[in-house]
């Protein structure tokens, strides 16, 4: 049995797009029911949403069965966290507020065993099949997508040098918390924002690192997608059954 390449990975290093969900609810059931729609990925979050790592676990679980990478993006950089979350299987890695390529490199150091990085080893996990891959500590490396956002004014200043860092795979832009920054808290979607978006995430595009970002308008993540952004996120779990939920109650009361 041979480590599994990861196609999240290989589909953002040879230039294809990869269109995902947010997973916030916290559940497998509601996982599994996300995992059949077919993303190419979907974001387990445990920075704003009460997931713990049992609940990533069998989140985990669900999509193995299904074609969409799943991605866990801890609530900070703990490399005791994000040493078991790998354990536990995880392809990849979303980490957030990196604010400059010294937060980015201890975020890639989280990820590597020793020599090149600080991961523990152990040789029985979820990720290794308990020991059935031989050759899981030669690849897993290159197999571990390494994800990290620029969430600041200051953040997106720096993303060149972000996004230079060795081991890192691409720089997410957080419009939420970049708004919030510049005083347009709740205002994600503002001209403004993007302004200071489009420009940084062009540069990394032109000098080949993979940018991603998730906005709540199907229309405009496409139109990111169209412009060279890797992997866009299009909305999420929460928001699709909370809107979904609205339309059903106001279509029944307009009747």
């Amino acid at each position: 049995m041979q480590l599994p390449a990861n196609p999240f990975l290989e589909a953002i290093r040879s230039g294809r797009s990869q269109i995902g969900i947010w997973v916030t609810l916290s559940n497998p059931f509601a996982a599994e029911a996300v995992a059949g729609a077919g993303f190419d990925w979907a974001l387990i979050d445990m920075e704003h949403s009460p997931n713990d790592l049992n609940s990533v676990l069998a989140q985990l679980q669900v999509f193995a069965a299904y074609e969409t990478t799943p991605i866990v993006r801890p609530d900070w950089n703990d490399p005791v966290k994000v040493k078991r979350l790998l354990d536990a299987g995880a392809p990849g890695l979303l980490f957030p507020m990196v604010q400059d390529a010294g937060e980015a490199a201890r975020a890639v150091a989280a990820t590597r065993y020793p020599p090149r990085g600080i991961r523990g080893v152990s040789g029985t996990t979820r990720a290794n099949r308990f020991g059935r891959i031989p050759d899981y500590f030669a690849r897993i490396e290159q197999e571990t997508a390494v994800l990290v956002q620029a969430e600041t004014r200051d953040a997106v200043t720096r993303s060149a040098e972000i996004g230079a860092t060795e081991g890192v795979d691409g720089v997410f832009f957080g419009p939420a918390d970049i708004a919030a920054d510049i005083g347009l808290l709740g205002q994600p979607m503002h001209d403004d924002v993007w302004a200071l978006i489009k420009p940084a995430a062009r540069a990394l595009i032109d000098k080949g690192v993979p940018v991603g970002t998730l906005v709540q308008d199907a229309a405009f993540a496409r139109s990111l997608v169209d412009e060279g952004f890797a992997f866009v996120a299009c909305g999420s779990d929460a928001g699709l059954l909370a809107r979904g939920a609205d339309a059903l109650l106001a279509r029944m009361r307009a009747s």
